[in-house]
């Protein structure tokens, strides 16, 4: 699954991509791994008119019996997310540029970097929450595309078209549950670097 991805955008570019408000947000574009902070674009509850960027951290504080971080949502009918996810405030976009897979053989691993040339900003569709600590985030992800499972074959993040994220952010809950589908493969691309 992906643990690694680039938003090589100012937050000012990236509350542009999304209609949203940048506020103070800091960011200038760097890479996000688990535990780190990135902007994600959340909506203001009440139907969604109004969106917000909004600094979180990736993972969520993990089930009573865990002890890490979650950082993907894959199981959407778990008791541990449904209450999230049907509630459409607790629903985020995670902007992205590009994303990392590895593949190959232990001790021989190679990483695979995969962008939408017709989004250069685009968004992974996530949930968010208030952490004790620090308000926090997770990524849905979906079966790979057949682009991805030359690479990877477990799992790819749910990736929306721009015409989704309204229903993302502001939908009933079936409407934005049927977005967590494998990304049409023909659109994506992968290199062997990070797309600049």
């Amino acid at each position: 699954m992906t643990s690694l991805y680039r938003l090589d955008a100012p937050a000012a570019a990236i509350a542009a991509a999304f209609a949203a408000e940048a506020g103070d947000d800091p960011w200038t574009g760097d890479y996000v791994a688990p535990a780190r902070p990135a902007p994600v674009i959340v909506s203001d509850g009440r139907g969604g008119a109004r969106r917000f960027l909004r600094p979180k951290l990736w993972g969520v504080p993990p089930p009573p019996r865990g002890d890490r971080p979650v950082t993907h949502v894959r199981n959407l009918a778990s008791p541990f997310w449904i209450g999230t996810l049907r509630h459409a405030e607790l629903r985020c976009l995670i902007p992205a540029t590009a994303f990392a897979e590895w593949s190959g053989p232990a001790g021989a691993r190679r990483q695979h970097w995969f962008s939408i040339p017709s989004q250069p900003i685009f968004a992974f569709a996530g949930v968010h929450r208030d952490g004790e600590d620090w308000p926090c985030f997770a990524m849905l992800t979906t079966d790979p595309n057949r682009l991805i499972d030359r690479y990877q074959p477990h799992a790819m993040p749910v990736i929306l078209h721009p015409d989704q994220h309204a229903t993302w952010l502001s939908g009933e809950w079936r409407d934005a549950v049927a977005l967590a589908a494998p990304f049409p493969a023909q659109l994506m691309t992968v290199t062997d670097s990070p797309p600049m």
